[in-house]
């Protein structure tokens, strides 16, 4: 009997006559609204954004108006603020001077604190990467546990752009200098809406 043959017979031996077992399906558990609020403000604080619970439309209002000051250019893309409107520019480069733009994301996620946001909701692709800040308006019922249930929301849907973002825009340097706002917002706030 050669190699071949010998190799070929063992592996025939070691051949189990079952098949193997099939993993079980994972089913994810559904977890209270609190929970997912809890879960994803202590997720994005934890990567350096900010939270702010709030019960009404009006409360935004007040928190944005009491940060920023009137010289600065805030903008919005959420219908239901009394905020100067987004609107579609002549070019990108008008909005270079925006200090906080608001957008409403589709949906956040819990684990990781990151917020689903597409065209559709935003006048030109490039507000939440070149305003110095960024709020992000989402409502505590539009929040999903995990990656798997933000991929399954998302489905099949068409869009020309779609991100996670999550946080402001970080980077460090080989000796451990970390810069925000280097390549996008330097703050990312969230208002987790809860209107009833």
């Amino acid at each position: 009997m050669d190699s071949r043959d010998k190799i070929l017979q063992a592996v025939k031996a070691g051949r189990k006559s079952t098949p193997p077992q099939t993993p079980p399906v994972w089913t994810p558990r559904t977890p209270a609204i609190e929970e997912l609020t809890t879960r994803f403000e202590t997720t994005l604080t934890g990567i350096g954004g900010n939270v702010v619970r709030v019960f009404s439309w009006h409360e935004i209002i007040e928190y944005i108006h009491g940060t920023f000051t009137a010289s600065q250019r805030i903008l919005s893309a959420v219908p239901a603020l009394d905020l100067p409107a987004a609107a579609m520019p002549a070019g990108p480069h008008s909005f270079e001077d925006v200090d906080l733009i608001v957008l409403e994301p589709h949906f956040g996620v819990a684990e990781n604190g990151a917020a689903w946001l597409t065209d559709s909701r935003m006048p030109d692709r490039v507000l939440p990467f070149i305003a110095q800040h960024i709020a992000l308006v989402l409502r505590v019922e539009d929040l999903v546990p995990t990656m798997q249930e933000a991929y399954a929301r998302i489905g099949s849907e068409q869009y020309e752009l779609g991100t996670f973002i999550a946080g402001p825009s970080k980077t460090a340097d080989i000796e451990q200098s970390l810069v925000l706002g280097a390549h996008g917002p330097k703050s990312m706030t969230v208002f987790l809406l809860q209107l009833s």
